[in-house]
């Protein structure tokens, strides 16, 4: 497949053939990724009524999520995704539909809720990174390609971001378990509408006896990898930090609310500008330079006087983020062996992903005995070490 002839623009990214479909069936079902965590740990939480068992159900979902991610792609690099992704899908959200079930009323037992929990996160099925696989096979123009990939990062930011606000209304007129149902629903149908569109039927399997290599955590890969963790990292911490900065100046939740969401803002933006760009330094250079800017931007962040002035910060800081992952999955691609695309995006979700867990683990010991600007600055910290890590490898 190939893009058409035209100036690379996001308008010209959505006019290649079958696109639009295919992109609004990955993001259909990619909702479901915005709205299940919290969904599931409301649900929890009425269930059991604790937040102890709610955090450890959740925590299992999310590690076996993240930790059978790059199995989970090199399954669909070497069997296609339509024969790999409904599979999946289906034991998804079955088990979702059973979490519904368990945690609809209260009682539920914590130890089936914790297994049921794990085994849903090991069967996700990767949509984000198979998306971009498509992308690629999709648009042949380097510079068409950039801007798929933002737009898919700068989309996939808004689904994170409408996930939450969905639940919310949700729960004003059901339990939160309805909303793990509905997350069951969306994955479902929007899999087998993704894996019914025309690009995705175009799809060749390897032949027998001649599988795809598996993507492996190379030297090339090491960099984007490491960048992605470090960024994982310092932005969860900032989530506590800014938190924290919103309770101690008497600003409350929504004024936490609001900061976090400019947050989101300036990484749309970030995304936007960054794809309507036609760079002249290659993937591999730009990448560290976006994360060293993003750990200034942190790091500079902690010295805000208000929290006004703390939300333009960290809007400030945002502008790197989808620029950050989008360039990191650019590098994953140029970087894959043959057939092992999906593979080599989902070891970047994996290391965001391996990074948030490691900022939520370590930010509320940090925050325990440092005053708030060192804890921003700790946070910047992170993303220049990453920089420095992640450049030339």
């Amino acid at each position: 497949m190939s893009a058409p002839l035209s100036r690379p623009t996001y308008a010209a990214v959505l006019r290649v053939p079958h696109a639009r479909r295919t992109f609004a069936a990955a993001l259909l079902g990619r909702l479901a990724y915005g709205l299940v965590p919290l969904s599931l740990l409301l649900a929890t939480v009425r269930a059991t009524g604790s937040y102890a068992v709610a955090g450890t159900v959740l925590a299992l979902f999310g590690t076996s999520a993240v930790l059978l991610m790059p199995l989970r792609a090199s399954l669909v690099d070497r069997h296609g995704p339509r024969r790999a992704l409904p599979p999946m899908t289906a034991a998804y959200a079955v088990l979702l539909t059973a979490l519904a079930a368990a945690t609809w009323r209260t009682g539920a037992r914590p130890v089936a809720l914790g297994a049921l929990a794990a085994l849903a996160g090991a069967c996700a099925p990767p949509l984000g990174p198979v998306m971009r696989a498509v992308w690629a096979d999709l648009v042949r123009d380097r510079r068409l390609m950039q801007r798929a990939y933002s737009l898919d990062g700068v989309a996939e930011e808004l689904l994170y971001v409408s996930g939450p606000v969905l639940v919310g209304v949700l729960v004003r007129f059901a339990p939160p378990a309805a909303g793990v149902l509905l997350g069951a629903a969306l994955i479902a149908g929007g899999t087998l509408a993704f894996v019914a569109s025309p690009p995705l039927r175009a799809v060749r399997v390897p032949a027998a006896g001649r599988p795809p290599g598996r993507q492996r955590l190379g030297r090339g890969l090491r960099g984007p990898v490491l960048v992605a963790v470090g960024a994982g990292t310092a932005l969860s911490a900032v989530d506590l930090f800014v938190t924290a900065y919103a309770e101690d100046g008497g600003y409350g939740g929504d004024g936490a609310a609001w900061t976090l969401a400019a947050l989101s803002a300036g990484s749309a933006v970030g995304g936007l500008l960054n794809g309507a760009v036609d760079w002249r330094t290659p993937a591999r250079a730009r990448l560290p330079r976006l994360a060293a800017a993003l750990g200034l931007a942190l790091a500079c962040a902690g010295l805000a006087p208000d929290l006004w002035t703390l939300a333009a910060a960290v809007a400030c800081a945002g502008i790197f983020v989808a620029p950050i992952l989008t360039t990191a999955y650019l590098v994953a691609d140029e970087t894959a062996a043959p057939g092992a695309r999906t593979g080599a995006g989902a070891w970047i979700n994996t290391g965001v992903n391996a990074g948030s867990s490691l900022g939520s683990a370590t930010s509320g010991l940090l925050l325990g005995h440092a005053p708030l600007a060192v804890c921003f600055a700790a946070a910047g910290g992170v993303a220049l070490l990453a920089a420095a890590a992640g450049r030339g490898r």
